[in-house]
């Protein structure tokens, strides 16, 4: 027998008339202190942002733009969302986006320039005031078809000859040297490296900042065990077959992100090998998984957040800036160590 249900009588939504009534200010005065015009008083916006609250008044944020001339919409590109590193990157984009009065448009290039061209084209449609492109070394293709919009961007380790581009610069070096200096200390000299693919500059950069830290050890990298493979738990298991199948295996091993490190550990243990006992793992971006796998994993922090704050900051200064500002154009990253419990010393041959 059908269920009978009671309709209930929804009042009428609040619109900008009402919000002024309440607030005893003009409707003009209401548009103003939506679009952020510096000409309302402070008194006179928290008087209009409380009457709002308490009407449950949403902005028609179309209609604000055809006011103001401004989109207040940001895009971020990200390189595979599968990946846990880029969803936290969005949050935090997000967070810091939304504090501000600017709301994002995500899209994932899922490694595919086809994907990718097909977001840049959505982004321009939403007429959006930038783009955050942290895809990590697959932007080039449509990097000209952004420029040519005049569209502000940020690149993360890319610098565009362009006044509408700003650059992030990632401070790799100094978590590699940390984490080599660790696994040195704990008596290791054979250190394997999972490096990532070389399309990704990124990926290039890491496996340099890597030689780099080897060198300034002291020690000699085996050309052997270094193995290029893909970001993903599947790479990390290809990788580690690779490493297990050299005549003599490195005792610890870096790898170029989190998801690698982790494929790394459960090929380990498919194998009955003991980590840190037998191995020992170190990764790189300090994904939150990081804290819940066994062991938990020893990795090279690269703050979402900080990412997240200078592509925002970047952003925001281009969209923002009069005729003539002068807007900064480079953005520094840096990283660090985080030591948990995936390295020890090494087993006694």
């Amino acid at each position: 027998m059908p269920r009978k249900g009671t309709r209930k009588t929804v009042a009428k939504a609040a619109d900008i008339r009402t919000v002024a009534a309440l607030a005893k200010v003009s409707i003009a005065t209401v548009s103003r202190t939506i679009n952020g015009s510096p000409a309302v008083s402070e008194r006179l916006s928290k008087r209009v942002w409380q009457a709002i609250e308490q009407l449950n008044y949403f902005p028609n944020t179309h209609a604000r733009s055809l006011v103001s001339g401004r989109s207040r919409l940001f895009g971020i590109i990200v390189e595979n969302i599968t990946n846990p590193f880029f969803p936290e990157l969005i949050q935090s984009f997000e967070e810091i986006a939304v504090a501000n009065g600017y709301e994002i448009l995500v899209s994932s290039s899922n490694s595919d320039p086809a994907v990718l061209t097909t977001c840049v084209r959505r982004m321009l449609e939403r007429k959006v005031e930038g783009v955050a492109m942290l895809t990590f070394g697959e932007e080039e293709p449509v990097l000209d078809q952004l420029a040519h919009h005049n569209v502000p961007l940020v690149l993360a380790e890319f610098k565009l000859d362009d006044p509408k581009s700003s650059t992030i610069l990632l401070d790799y070096s100094t978590g590699f040297h940390e984490a080599v200096k660790h696994l040195v200390g704990l008596g290791h000299r054979r250190i394997g490296f999972l490096a990532g693919p070389h399309t990704l500059h990124s990926a290039i950069t890491r496996e340099n900042d890597f030689r780099t830290a080897m060198r300034q050890a002291g020690l000699d990298v085996d050309a052997a065990a270094v193995i290029v493979c893909d970001h993903t738990l599947r790479g990390g298991v290809a990788g580690f077959e690779k490493l297990q199948a050299l005549s003599t295996r490195p005792t610890g091993v870096l790898c170029s992100n989190d998801m690698t490190a982790i494929g790394v550990l459960r090929a380990a243990y498919m194998k009955g090998l003991r980590v840190p006992h037998d191995l020992s793992v170190i990764g790189l971006d300090d994904i939150d998984f990081c804290e819940f796998t066994l062991p938990p994993l020893t990795t090279i922090r690269l703050s979402r957040t900080d990412l997240a704050r200078a592509a925002f900051d970047a952003l925001r200064q281009q969209a923002e800036a009069g005729p003539g500002a002068k807007v900064e154009r480079e953005f520094l990253v840096s990283t660090s160590l985080v030591v948990r419990d995936s390295t020890s010393a090494p087993a006694k041959d």
